[in-house]
Protein backbone atom coordinates (compact mmCIF):
# COMPACT_ATOMS: atom_id res chain seq x y z
CA UNK A 1 0.00 0.00 0.00
CA UNK A 2 2.85 2.37 0.90
CA UNK A 3 4.60 1.55 -2.39
CA UNK A 4 1.50 2.53 -4.36
CA UNK A 5 1.13 5.88 -2.53
CA UNK A 6 4.82 6.90 -2.84
CA UNK A 7 4.61 8.22 -6.46
CA UNK A 8 1.53 10.20 -5.63
CA UNK A 9 3.26 11.74 -2.65
CA UNK A 10 6.25 12.74 -4.79
CA UNK A 11 4.01 14.39 -7.34
CA UNK A 12 2.07 16.21 -4.64
CA UNK A 13 5.30 17.40 -3.09
CA UNK A 14 6.53 18.77 -6.42
CA UNK A 15 3.28 20.62 -6.99
CA UNK A 16 3.49 22.12 -3.51
CA UNK A 17 7.08 23.32 -4.11
CA UNK A 18 6.07 24.89 -7.47
CA UNK A 19 3.16 26.74 -5.88
CA UNK A 20 5.41 27.96 -3.07
CA UNK A 21 8.11 29.24 -5.45
CA UNK A 22 5.56 30.95 -7.67
CA UNK A 23 3.97 32.63 -4.71
CA UNK A 24 7.32 33.91 -3.38
CA UNK A 25 8.92 35.05 -6.72
CA UNK A 26 9.83 38.80 -7.06
CA UNK A 27 7.58 40.94 -9.33
CA UNK A 28 9.34 42.03 -12.64
CA UNK A 29 9.59 45.79 -13.28
CA UNK A 30 6.79 47.17 -15.45
CA UNK A 31 8.00 47.97 -19.06
CA UNK A 32 7.21 51.45 -20.42
CA UNK A 33 7.28 52.45 -24.15
CA UNK A 34 9.99 55.07 -25.10
CA UNK A 35 10.18 57.14 -28.36
CA UNK A 36 13.31 56.72 -30.48
CA UNK A 37 15.38 59.78 -31.34
CA UNK A 38 17.46 60.08 -34.56
CA UNK A 39 20.86 61.78 -34.50
CA UNK A 40 21.29 64.38 -37.25
CA UNK A 41 23.69 67.11 -38.24
CA UNK A 42 22.37 70.65 -38.58
CA UNK A 43 23.54 74.04 -39.85
CA UNK A 44 22.34 77.48 -38.92
CA UNK A 45 20.24 79.20 -41.56
CA UNK A 46 21.87 82.47 -42.65
CA UNK A 47 20.09 84.04 -45.66
CA UNK A 48 22.54 86.18 -47.65
CA UNK A 49 23.48 87.31 -51.14
CA UNK A 50 24.96 84.44 -53.13
CA UNK A 51 26.14 83.98 -56.71
CA UNK A 52 24.65 80.85 -58.30
CA UNK A 53 26.77 79.08 -60.88
CA UNK A 54 25.95 77.06 -63.97
CA UNK A 55 28.07 74.23 -65.32
CA UNK A 56 28.50 74.47 -69.11
CA UNK A 57 30.15 72.16 -71.63
CA UNK A 58 31.26 73.76 -74.87
CA UNK A 59 33.66 73.71 -77.81
CA UNK A 60 36.59 76.06 -78.31
CA UNK A 61 36.31 77.96 -81.61
CA UNK A 62 38.35 80.63 -83.40
CA UNK A 63 35.83 82.94 -85.11
CA UNK A 64 38.57 85.08 -86.71
CA UNK A 65 40.43 82.16 -88.24
CA UNK A 66 41.63 82.93 -91.76
CA UNK A 67 42.39 80.52 -94.57
CA UNK A 68 45.35 81.79 -96.63
CA UNK A 69 45.13 80.93 -100.34
CA UNK A 70 47.52 81.35 -103.25
CA UNK A 71 46.78 84.60 -105.09
CA UNK A 72 48.63 83.43 -108.21
CA UNK A 73 49.63 80.12 -109.71
CA UNK A 74 53.26 79.23 -109.11
CA UNK A 75 55.83 77.30 -107.13
CA UNK A 76 56.37 77.66 -103.39
CA UNK A 77 59.84 79.20 -102.99
CA UNK A 78 59.85 80.03 -99.27
CA UNK A 79 58.08 78.53 -96.26
CA UNK A 80 58.81 79.45 -92.66
CA UNK A 81 55.64 78.26 -90.92
CA UNK A 82 54.81 74.89 -89.40
CA UNK A 83 51.69 73.27 -87.96
CA UNK A 84 50.82 74.75 -84.56
CA UNK A 85 53.59 77.37 -84.72
CA UNK A 86 53.02 80.70 -83.01
CA UNK A 87 53.93 83.55 -85.38
CA UNK A 88 54.44 87.26 -84.82
CA UNK A 89 52.48 89.94 -86.66
CA UNK A 90 54.17 90.91 -89.94
CA UNK A 91 56.40 87.82 -90.11
CA UNK A 92 56.97 86.33 -93.58
CA UNK A 93 55.30 82.93 -93.64
CA UNK A 94 55.31 81.80 -97.28
CA UNK A 95 56.25 83.15 -100.71
CA UNK A 96 55.81 82.17 -104.36
CA UNK A 97 58.72 82.10 -106.81
CA UNK A 98 59.23 85.52 -108.46
CA UNK A 99 59.85 83.76 -111.80
CA UNK A 100 56.15 82.83 -111.80
CA UNK A 101 55.01 86.32 -110.86
CA UNK A 102 57.02 88.55 -113.27
CA UNK A 103 55.43 87.28 -116.52
CA UNK A 104 51.94 87.93 -115.19
CA UNK A 105 52.96 91.44 -114.15
CA UNK A 106 54.62 92.12 -117.51
CA UNK A 107 51.52 91.01 -119.42
CA UNK A 108 49.25 93.24 -117.35
CA UNK A 109 51.58 96.23 -117.80
CA UNK A 110 51.80 95.68 -121.56
CA UNK A 111 48.02 95.69 -121.87
CA UNK A 112 47.90 99.05 -120.13
CA UNK A 113 50.68 100.47 -122.33
CA UNK A 114 48.99 99.22 -125.52
CA UNK A 115 45.65 100.81 -124.64
CA UNK A 116 47.29 104.07 -123.61
CA UNK A 117 48.93 104.18 -127.07
CA UNK A 118 45.57 103.49 -128.75
CA UNK A 119 44.00 106.38 -126.84
CA UNK A 120 46.75 108.73 -127.99
CA UNK A 121 46.38 107.46 -131.56
CA UNK A 122 42.65 108.11 -131.46
CA UNK A 123 43.21 111.67 -130.31
CA UNK A 124 45.71 112.25 -133.16
CA UNK A 125 43.26 110.72 -135.66
CA UNK A 126 40.51 113.03 -134.39
CA UNK A 127 42.62 116.14 -134.91
CA UNK A 128 43.63 114.97 -138.42
CA UNK A 129 39.99 114.28 -139.29
CA UNK A 130 39.04 117.80 -138.26
CA UNK A 131 41.76 119.33 -140.47
CA UNK A 132 40.94 117.03 -143.36
CA UNK A 133 37.23 117.88 -143.13
CA UNK A 134 37.95 121.50 -143.91
CA UNK A 135 39.84 120.58 -147.09
CA UNK A 136 37.26 118.04 -148.16
CA UNK A 137 34.43 120.54 -147.70
CA UNK A 138 36.32 123.00 -149.91
CA UNK A 139 36.74 120.28 -152.54
CA UNK A 140 33.00 119.58 -152.27
CA UNK A 141 32.21 123.24 -152.85
CA UNK A 142 34.45 123.29 -155.94
CA UNK A 143 32.83 120.11 -157.27
CA UNK A 144 29.39 121.57 -156.74
CA UNK A 145 30.31 124.77 -158.62
CA UNK A 146 31.92 122.77 -161.42
CA UNK A 147 28.79 120.65 -161.70
CA UNK A 148 26.63 123.74 -161.94
CA UNK A 149 28.83 125.19 -164.68
CA UNK A 150 28.76 121.99 -166.71
CA UNK A 151 24.99 121.90 -166.38
CA UNK A 152 24.77 125.45 -167.72
CA UNK A 153 27.07 124.65 -170.62
CA UNK A 154 25.15 121.51 -171.50
CA UNK A 155 21.94 123.56 -171.52
CA UNK A 156 23.53 125.87 -174.06
CA UNK A 157 25.02 122.95 -176.04
CA UNK A 158 28.53 124.09 -175.14
CA UNK A 159 29.46 120.88 -173.29
CA UNK A 160 28.76 117.19 -173.85
CA UNK A 161 26.75 114.83 -171.75
CA UNK A 162 29.91 112.97 -170.85
CA UNK A 163 31.33 116.12 -169.23
CA UNK A 164 28.16 116.44 -167.16
CA UNK A 165 28.35 112.83 -166.03
CA UNK A 166 32.00 113.25 -165.03
CA UNK A 167 31.14 116.39 -163.03
CA UNK A 168 28.25 114.57 -161.38
CA UNK A 169 30.52 111.68 -160.37
CA UNK A 170 33.11 114.09 -158.97
CA UNK A 171 30.43 115.86 -156.94
CA UNK A 172 29.13 112.53 -155.57
CA UNK A 173 32.64 111.40 -154.60
CA UNK A 174 33.34 114.68 -152.84
CA UNK A 175 30.00 114.43 -151.00
CA UNK A 176 30.74 110.82 -149.93
CA UNK A 177 34.20 111.77 -148.69
CA UNK A 178 32.81 114.61 -146.57
CA UNK A 179 30.06 112.31 -145.19
CA UNK A 180 32.57 109.62 -144.20
CA UNK A 181 34.83 112.17 -142.56
CA UNK A 182 31.92 113.69 -140.60
CA UNK A 183 30.85 110.20 -139.47
CA UNK A 184 34.41 109.44 -138.32
CA UNK A 185 34.49 112.68 -136.34
CA UNK A 186 31.03 111.96 -134.86
CA UNK A 187 32.14 108.47 -133.79
CA UNK A 188 35.25 109.80 -132.06
CA UNK A 189 33.63 110.20 -128.58
CA UNK A 190 32.31 106.62 -128.68
CA UNK A 191 35.66 105.21 -129.86
CA UNK A 192 37.51 107.22 -127.23
CA UNK A 193 35.08 106.14 -124.50
CA UNK A 194 35.48 102.48 -125.47
CA UNK A 195 39.27 102.76 -125.40
CA UNK A 196 39.23 104.57 -122.07
CA UNK A 197 36.93 101.89 -120.62
CA UNK A 198 39.29 99.15 -121.83
CA UNK A 199 42.21 101.14 -120.46
CA UNK A 200 40.47 101.47 -117.06
CA UNK A 201 39.82 97.74 -117.07
CA UNK A 202 43.45 97.03 -117.93
CA UNK A 203 44.65 99.38 -115.19
CA UNK A 204 42.31 97.68 -112.69
CA UNK A 205 43.65 94.31 -113.80
CA UNK A 206 47.20 95.60 -113.37
CA UNK A 207 46.37 96.86 -109.88
CA UNK A 208 44.86 93.48 -109.00
CA UNK A 209 47.89 91.63 -110.37
CA UNK A 210 50.24 93.94 -108.45
CA UNK A 211 48.20 93.36 -105.29
CA UNK A 212 48.23 89.61 -105.89
CA UNK A 213 51.98 89.70 -106.46
CA UNK A 214 52.44 91.55 -103.18
CA UNK A 215 50.22 89.00 -101.43
CA UNK A 216 52.23 86.20 -103.02
CA UNK A 217 54.63 86.96 -100.17
CA UNK A 218 52.35 85.98 -97.28
CA UNK A 219 52.89 87.89 -94.04
CA UNK A 220 51.05 87.30 -90.78
CA UNK A 221 48.30 89.95 -90.39
CA UNK A 222 48.30 89.42 -86.62
CA UNK A 223 49.97 87.41 -83.90
CA UNK A 224 48.50 83.98 -84.20
CA UNK A 225 48.90 80.24 -84.47
CA UNK A 226 49.21 78.47 -87.81
CA UNK A 227 47.28 75.32 -88.54
CA UNK A 228 46.31 73.06 -91.42
CA UNK A 229 49.55 73.68 -93.37
CA UNK A 230 49.01 71.91 -96.72
CA UNK A 231 52.09 72.70 -98.86
CA UNK A 232 55.87 72.46 -98.76
CA UNK A 233 58.72 74.24 -100.54
CA UNK A 234 58.75 73.27 -104.22
CA UNK A 235 55.06 72.45 -104.48
CA UNK A 236 53.25 73.80 -107.52
CA UNK A 237 50.01 75.51 -106.48
CA UNK A 238 47.10 76.90 -108.45
CA UNK A 239 45.30 80.19 -107.98
CA UNK A 240 43.02 80.24 -104.91
CA UNK A 241 44.44 76.96 -103.60
CA UNK A 242 44.41 76.78 -99.77
CA UNK A 243 47.90 76.98 -98.24
CA UNK A 244 47.34 77.11 -94.47
CA UNK A 245 45.09 78.64 -91.80
CA UNK A 246 45.88 81.20 -89.10
CA UNK A 247 43.89 82.29 -86.07
CA UNK A 248 44.67 85.11 -83.60
CA UNK A 249 46.09 84.18 -80.22
CA UNK A 250 43.64 86.32 -78.28
CA UNK A 251 40.49 85.66 -80.28
CA UNK A 252 39.31 82.31 -78.96
CA UNK A 253 35.73 81.71 -77.85
CA UNK A 254 33.78 78.88 -76.29
CA UNK A 255 30.32 78.04 -77.60
CA UNK A 256 28.29 76.18 -74.99
CA UNK A 257 24.61 75.25 -75.02
CA UNK A 258 22.57 76.86 -72.22
CA UNK A 259 19.38 75.08 -71.05
CA UNK A 260 16.16 77.00 -71.69
CA UNK A 261 15.50 77.35 -67.96
CA UNK A 262 18.43 79.78 -67.63
CA UNK A 263 18.29 81.65 -70.95
CA UNK A 264 15.90 84.44 -69.95
CA UNK A 265 17.83 85.16 -66.77
CA UNK A 266 21.17 85.41 -68.57
CA UNK A 267 19.82 87.44 -71.48
CA UNK A 268 18.19 89.91 -69.09
CA UNK A 269 21.50 90.29 -67.24
CA UNK A 270 23.30 91.03 -70.51
CA UNK A 271 20.63 93.59 -71.41
CA UNK A 272 21.25 95.33 -68.08
CA UNK A 273 24.93 95.53 -68.88
CA UNK A 274 26.08 93.07 -66.24
CA UNK A 275 29.38 91.25 -66.73
CA UNK A 276 28.99 87.50 -66.30
CA UNK A 277 32.26 85.62 -66.00
CA UNK A 278 33.13 81.95 -66.21
CA UNK A 279 36.20 79.93 -65.34
CA UNK A 280 37.58 76.75 -66.80
CA UNK A 281 37.60 73.55 -64.80
CA UNK A 282 41.33 73.97 -64.15
CA UNK A 283 40.84 77.59 -63.12
CA UNK A 284 43.57 78.80 -65.48
CA UNK A 285 41.36 80.54 -68.05
CA UNK A 286 38.65 83.16 -67.57
CA UNK A 287 35.80 83.88 -69.99
CA UNK A 288 33.13 86.57 -70.31
CA UNK A 289 29.63 85.89 -71.62
CA UNK A 290 29.23 88.14 -74.66
CA UNK A 291 26.07 87.07 -76.51
CA UNK A 292 23.82 84.22 -77.57
CA UNK A 293 23.69 82.55 -80.96
CA UNK A 294 21.10 83.73 -83.44
CA UNK A 295 19.41 80.35 -83.78
CA UNK A 296 18.22 77.84 -81.21
CA UNK A 297 16.79 74.34 -80.90
CA UNK A 298 14.62 72.50 -78.36
CA UNK A 299 17.67 71.67 -76.22
CA UNK A 300 18.66 75.31 -75.75
CA UNK A 301 20.69 78.11 -77.27
CA UNK A 302 24.45 78.40 -77.63
CA UNK A 303 26.13 81.03 -75.50
CA UNK A 304 29.29 82.70 -76.80
CA UNK A 305 31.95 83.22 -74.12
CA UNK A 306 35.10 85.17 -75.00
CA UNK A 307 38.48 84.18 -73.60
CA UNK A 308 40.22 86.74 -71.44
CA UNK A 309 44.01 86.73 -71.47
CA UNK A 310 46.45 84.19 -72.84
CA UNK A 311 44.87 80.95 -74.08
CA UNK A 312 47.59 78.72 -72.68
CA UNK A 313 46.94 75.24 -73.99
CA UNK A 314 43.50 75.93 -75.49
CA UNK A 315 43.11 75.03 -79.15
CA UNK A 316 40.09 75.29 -81.48
CA UNK A 317 38.00 72.14 -81.57
CA UNK A 318 38.73 71.14 -77.97
CA UNK A 319 36.01 70.54 -75.38
CA UNK A 320 35.93 72.84 -72.39
CA UNK A 321 34.06 72.63 -69.09
CA UNK A 322 33.14 76.05 -67.67
CA UNK A 323 31.55 77.28 -64.47
CA UNK A 324 29.49 80.37 -65.30
CA UNK A 325 28.53 82.85 -62.59
CA UNK A 326 24.85 83.72 -62.88
CA UNK A 327 23.35 86.99 -61.58
CA UNK A 328 23.59 87.25 -57.76
CA UNK A 329 20.46 86.50 -55.70
CA UNK A 330 19.51 87.98 -52.32
CA UNK A 331 18.03 86.07 -49.35
CA UNK A 332 19.38 82.72 -50.46
CA UNK A 333 20.86 79.89 -48.39
CA UNK A 334 23.69 77.58 -49.43
CA UNK A 335 23.15 74.02 -48.21
CA UNK A 336 24.68 70.59 -48.88
CA UNK A 337 22.88 68.41 -51.41
CA UNK A 338 22.06 65.90 -48.68
CA UNK A 339 19.70 68.41 -47.06
CA UNK A 340 17.29 68.42 -50.03
CA UNK A 341 14.38 65.98 -50.18
CA UNK A 342 12.78 65.47 -53.56
CA UNK A 343 12.97 68.60 -55.66
CA UNK A 344 11.73 71.29 -53.29
CA UNK A 345 11.70 70.17 -49.61
CA UNK A 346 14.01 70.59 -46.63
CA UNK A 347 13.57 69.97 -42.90
CA UNK A 348 14.43 72.19 -39.96
CA UNK A 349 14.73 71.22 -36.28
CA UNK A 350 12.08 72.77 -34.05
CA UNK A 351 12.82 73.95 -30.49
CA UNK A 352 11.35 70.67 -29.18
CA UNK A 353 13.78 68.67 -31.37
CA UNK A 354 11.36 67.54 -34.03
CA UNK A 355 11.51 67.75 -37.82
CA UNK A 356 9.41 70.30 -39.72
CA UNK A 357 9.10 70.32 -43.50
CA UNK A 358 9.57 73.55 -45.49
CA UNK A 359 8.94 74.08 -49.20
CA UNK A 360 11.82 75.87 -50.96
CA UNK A 361 12.74 77.18 -54.41
CA UNK A 362 15.78 75.56 -55.93
CA UNK A 363 17.90 78.42 -57.32
CA UNK A 364 20.85 76.40 -58.56
CA UNK A 365 24.32 75.50 -57.50
CA UNK A 366 26.94 77.56 -55.70
CA UNK A 367 30.58 77.19 -54.76
CA UNK A 368 31.76 77.39 -51.19
CA UNK A 369 34.96 79.12 -50.13
CA UNK A 370 36.82 75.81 -50.26
CA UNK A 371 35.56 75.08 -53.78
CA UNK A 372 32.94 72.49 -52.83
CA UNK A 373 29.64 72.46 -54.71
CA UNK A 374 26.56 73.42 -52.71
CA UNK A 375 22.88 73.80 -53.41
CA UNK A 376 21.36 77.27 -53.38
CA UNK A 377 17.75 77.58 -52.16
CA UNK A 378 15.31 80.32 -51.16
CA UNK A 379 12.06 80.38 -49.20
CA UNK A 380 9.99 82.93 -47.29
CA UNK A 381 9.72 80.38 -44.48
CA UNK A 382 13.48 80.16 -43.91
CA UNK A 383 14.52 82.60 -41.22
CA UNK A 384 17.91 83.45 -39.81
CA UNK A 385 18.87 81.28 -36.85
CA UNK A 386 16.82 78.23 -37.85
CA UNK A 387 18.57 74.88 -37.58
CA UNK A 388 18.52 73.18 -40.97
CA UNK A 389 18.88 69.39 -40.90
CA UNK A 390 21.64 68.34 -43.30
CA UNK A 391 21.58 64.58 -42.58
CA UNK A 392 19.42 62.77 -45.13
CA UNK A 393 17.00 60.42 -43.32
CA UNK A 394 15.09 57.84 -45.38
CA UNK A 395 12.13 58.01 -42.97
CA UNK A 396 12.02 61.81 -42.70
CA UNK A 397 8.59 63.16 -41.83
CA UNK A 398 7.25 66.17 -40.01
CA UNK A 399 7.15 65.48 -36.26
CA UNK A 400 9.93 62.89 -36.25
CA UNK A 401 12.04 63.27 -33.12
CA UNK A 402 15.72 64.04 -33.73
CA UNK A 403 18.70 65.16 -31.75
CA UNK A 404 21.72 67.14 -32.86
CA UNK A 405 24.84 65.10 -33.33
CA UNK A 406 27.64 66.01 -30.92
CA UNK A 407 30.27 68.08 -32.76
CA UNK A 408 33.62 66.37 -33.20
CA UNK A 409 35.33 68.92 -30.96
CA UNK A 410 33.00 68.19 -28.06
CA UNK A 411 33.31 64.40 -28.39
CA UNK A 412 37.09 64.70 -28.37
CA UNK A 413 37.02 66.71 -25.13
Amino acid sequence: MVKKLLPLLIVAFGIAVFITLKATRPEPPEASATERSWRVEVQNVEPARHVPVLRLYGEVVAPEQQTVTATLAGRIAEKSVAEGQRVAAGALLMALDTADIEPVLAQARSQVADLEAQVRSEEVRYRNDQRALKSERAILDNARRQHERIQSLVARNLASREDLEMATDALARAQLTVTNRERAIAEHPARLQSLEARLAQARANLAAVELDSDRARVRAPFEGIATNVQVAVGDQVSRNQALFSLYPVNGLEVRARVPRAFQDELMAALARGETLTARSESGQQAFVLKRFAGVSDPAGTEAVLELQGDPGGLRPGGLQTLTLQRPARNNTVAIPFSALYGADRVYVMTPDNRMRQIRVERIGEAESDNGERQLLIASDQLEAGMRLITTHLPNAVTGLKVEEATPASESAS
